[in-house]
């Protein structure tokens, strides 16, 4: 399960990088327009715009150095 992960990496980024989750089953109209068809999958924004992308499981160490290495 990769929430406690996704949290530990939540809590080691802010406040420079704010982490949020999407429910796409929930938000199936959000999930579309943002093409998201695999989960887990991270978007990472700035001002709005889509900067990069990835797919699959990480460990929190990992999630937070891919984001930090795009801001």
């Amino acid at each position: 399960m990769m929430a406690p992960q996704f949290e530990a990496a939540a809590r080691s980024l802010e406040p420079h990088v704010r982490l949020g989750k999407l429910d796409t089953e929930a938000e199936q109209q959000i999930a579309g327009r943002y093409g998201i068809r695999g989960i887990p999958t991270m978007i990472l924004f700035r001002s709005g715009k889509e900067i990069a992308r990835t797919s699959g499981a990480m460990p929190a160490a990992q999630i937070a150095q891919w984001a930090r290495s795009h801001v």
